[in-house]
């Protein structure tokens, strides 16, 4: 098992019910793939370094999760399709 870091940026416009949904769903789907979640770092809203999708501001969730070296290519294809991720990357970290 590799270990993993997940950065994902999440709609401004959620609210608080929303933002858990997404957050949870985020992280089922690290576990569909055989991936366990060691720990979440949500950092709230922040403003973002250029405009996205004609937004300013974003939820910044950091996750650590350790899983298998196939897994992170079949996460960022799911993630791709999430209408609420503004954005997302997937970085190995070093043992």
């Amino acid at each position: 098992m590799n270990k993993y870091e997940l950065a994902v940026v999440l709609n401004p416009t959620l609210d608080e019910e929303a933002l858990k949904n997404e957050a949870d769903s985020v992280k089922e789907l690290i576990e569909r793939f055989g991936g366990v979640v060691e720990k979440v770092d949500d950092r709230g809203k922040r403003r973002l370094a250029y405009e996205i999708k004609k937004l300013n501001e974003g939820f910044y969730s950091f996750i650590t999760f350790s899983a298998e070296s196939s897994a992170p290519a079949e996460i960022e294809k799911r993630m791709r399709i999430k209408e609420n991720v503004l954005r997302y990357l997937i970085v190995s970290q070093e043992a």
